[in-house]
């Protein structure tokens, strides 16, 4: 039985930003693995299962756009936030957004829609009611009546993604004839080790980004 499932997604905007460009922010060229699985994660995801992205298809040319938004350029320590949580004395923990806003240009994907392909696998957390069946249902009925536990983006929080379940057996919208070396792309942050940024080599054939295997050697830190 297979476990895999397609999803489309689409938005008017997407941010997939190049860790080497965080100053002015410019995006990749096509939605990155990790920005797929949290697509993913945010219609079902619990610690029995792991995500892992096979396919991005592009649905629509890859258009760049410049804008200039909004951000706030401080963070609350998250050592402070975590004492506060624990003696539940806020104290003077605050952050101004007025204070700290600043506004910065970014180099934007406009008008982007793609088809993920991926599949889950159990994890050794998973317990003796947990089964793959199970949850592949679960996130099929999630996606199919547009539930999610928080809205899924398309890179940054203020660009939305909107999502709808392919069904099994049905077609994949067609996606662009277009090939291109797009060099070397993030694949995910290594979260079971030492929390470093690994990357791969990202080829766009057809349209079709294949994402290589966890463990595979084409993946780099």
């Amino acid at each position: 039985m297979s476990y895999g499932v397609r999803l489309f997604v689409s938005g008017r905007w997407g941010l997939f930003v190049r860790p080497e460009m965080k100053v002015e922010r410019v995006s990749y060229d096509v939605m990155t693995p990790s920005a797929a699985r949290g697509i993913l994660e945010a219609i079902h995801w619990k610690p029995a299962i792991r995500w892992i992205v096979e396919e991005i298809h592009v649905l629509k040319p890859i258009r760049f756009q410049s804008i200039r938004r909004n951000e706030v350029g401080a963070k609350m320590p998250a050592r402070a936030v975590g004492t506060a949580m624990r003696t539940g004395e806020i104290g003077d923990l605050m952050l101004v957004v007025e204070d700290n806003r600043q506004q910065r240009a970014s180099s934007v994907l406009s008008d982007v829609a793609y088809v993920i392909a991926a599949r889950f696998e159990m994890t050794p957390k998973a317990g003796p009611d947990d089964n793959a069946a199970k949850h592949l249902d679960t996130f099929n009925r999630r996606a199919r009546k547009g539930q999610c536990f928080h809205q899924p983006c398309l890179g940054t929080r203020e660009f939305p993604a909107h999502f709808e379940l392919i069904e099994p057996g049905a077609l994949s919208p067609p996606a662009i004839d277009e090939s291109r070396d797009l060099g070397f792309m993030l694949y995910d942050i290594d979260h079971a080790g030492d929390r470093s940024s690994l990357f791969f080599r990202a080829q766009l054939d057809k349209g079709v980004l294949r994402v290589p295997p966890p463990g595979s050697k084409e993946i780099r830190r």
